[in-house]
């Protein structure tokens, strides 16, 4: 067994749900947004601008998003170069057999290639041959015989999740945005999350607004301690700055759970707000505006495939109010209250920025 251990430890492949669940898939959702998000970016520029050459580079920064994930899971899996580079062809396979649900199967396909190919790296002479034959092989043979499996269960669960919210808007509504909220705060990839259910409509929305509380709301009830560097790191980067806080004391999370469980059906109830640009957007929230580029991404895809006639006042302003003014006020006013009762003490929200 100890033989195993420091085999393993050796090859640097640490089973865990650390491992696993947190760095491989915050690595999966960087992959995803440096190719096929910033792909939907300059292909709404594209269009925008009437500047075809910005279609073309959305274009190629789009179709390699399989590629891009598998790699980013190895890199941050420790892999070796060549594993490292194999992934491109295990990633490619995974995303095109895996369709709708295509980065949950890169996510379970890229991390079982990843670690047979660090397993057999520089165990044999022709390593340059066998590394690089055992990742592929592993992770093609799956994504043949078990991708297309794995986008259909991670379809069925989203398409589930989003006709629920089309039937109770109101309950799912709150469910969403508070658990997509929570996913973004703590050290997991909401973002991923939202990618690979391909959450979008209704529940995109929603999922948005719950981000957009978390972030906002930490960073304006956080503003007498962090001023506006917290302002711009939090509002602008993410509220995962706060977890350390939270540890220490869990009830400065408070505040802006209940503003995601108010502003989710707000979302879906009041304004509609519908998230029909690329998934992964619904995890972003306010971090780079990418959740705000996405709604309007899918604004003019509507416009385009006939599915609606024009951008309106009305869908501005529901998309201000969920995004920036309601998650900040509403935040305040909670936090405000904690504090009156000394739930919240001074310096609990600081930061070391």
């Amino acid at each position: 067994m100890n033989k195993i251990k420091n085999f393993l430890q050796k090859k640097q492949i640490n089973i865990s749900l650390k491992a696993y669940g947190i760095d491989a898939m915050s690595a999966m959702a960087q992959g995803l947004f440096a190719s096929l998000l910033i792909g939907t970016i300059l292909n709404t520029l594209g269009t925008q601008l009437s500047m075809p050459i910005l279609n073309q580079i959305g274009g190629y920064a789009s179709s390699v998003k399989g590629a891009a994930m598998a790699v980013a899971i190895g890199y941050a899996l420790k892999a070796p170069a060549l594993v490292l580079f194999s992934l491109a062809t295990v990633g490619y396979a995974a995303d095109t057999l895996g369709g709708a649900g295509g980065p949950l199967a890169v996510l379970f396909i890229a991390i079982i290639a990843a670690e047979f190919g660090k397993l057999v790296s520089k165990e044999t002479k022709v390593d340059i041959l066998v590394t690089p034959l055992v990742t592929i092989l592993v992770g093609s043979l799956l994504s043949i015989y078990v991708a297309p499996y794995i986008g259909q269960v991670a379809s069925a669960v989203g398409k589930a999740i989003m006709w629920a919210t089309v039937q109770e808007p109101f309950i799912m509504g709150i469910i969403v945005s508070v658990v997509i909220g929570i996913a973004l705060t703590l050290p997991i990839s909401s973002a991923a999350i939202c990618a690979a259910l391909s959450l979008t409509g209704l529940a995109g929305g929603a999922a948005l607004a719950g981000c957009c509380c978390q972030m906002v709301g930490f960073a304006v009830m956080s503003y007498k301690e962090n001023k506006v560097g917290g302002l711009f790191a939090q509002g602008i980067g993410t509220s995962m700055l706060q977890m350390g806080n939270i540890v220490k004391n869990p009830k400065i999370w408070i505040p802006t759970i209940l503003s995601s469980a108010i502003c989710g059906p707000i979302s879906t109830c009041i304004f509609k707000l519908e998230m029909n640009g690329a998934a992964i957007s619904s995890g972003m929230g306010t971090c780079g505006l990418v959740g705000q580029i996405g709604v309007y991404t899918g604004w003019i895809n509507d416009i385009a495939n006939g599915a609606k006639v024009a951008i309106t006042a009305m869908d501005w302003f529901g998309l201000v109010m969920i995004s920036f003014i309601l998650p900040a006020v509403i935040t305040v006013i909670f936090s405000e209250i904690l504090r009156k009762i000394g739930w919240i003490k001074e310096n609990d929200l600081k930061l070391d920025i």
